[in-house]
């Protein structure tokens, strides 16, 4: 079978295979915003033709504060607790040009929908639970 049977047989799947792929990437993109917008002080648009949310974080003055001392962008501070406390790593926003007084962190909607869902509620979970103590 040459190059014409393969792509005989293969073409019809192509649309298929796509409109699935796109279809769970809207479905990640929504679940990512509902988890996010349903915990106090995370705030996530809608996630559109990217494979990253990017959402911004309310952050306590101590936190801030504590993440003067360590010399750290207070979004970086809030990424390094988050990953030495649930292995959950995120970058932080301050390395894209976010406006002044503003936190934000970028990750992924790539896993699967199920390992994301995890991910999310873990992460508004620590969110909780950071911002309650640095409160």
């Amino acid at each position: 079978m040459g190059w014409d049977g393969l792509e005989q047989h293969s073409h019809p799947v192509i649309p298929q295979e796509k409109e699935a792929v796109l279809n769970s990437l809207a479905e990640k993109a929504r679940l990512t915003q509902e988890i996010f917008n349903r915990t106090p002080g995370i705030h996530c648009n809608p996630v559109q033709g990217a494979m990253y949310s990017f959402p911004r974080i309310d952050l306590p003055a101590r936190a801030l504060a504590a993440a003067k001392e360590k010399n750290q962008a207070p979004d970086m501070f809030f990424c390094m607790k988050l990953l030495e406390e649930t292995g959950i790593c995120v970058v932080p926003g301050s390395g894209f040009g976010q406006r002044e007084g503003t936190f934000h962190f970028r990750m992924t909607i790539l896993p699967p929908t199920d390992k994301l869902k995890i991910l999310l509620e873990k992460l508004s979970a620590f969110y909780t639970k950071f911002v309650k103590e640095f409160s």
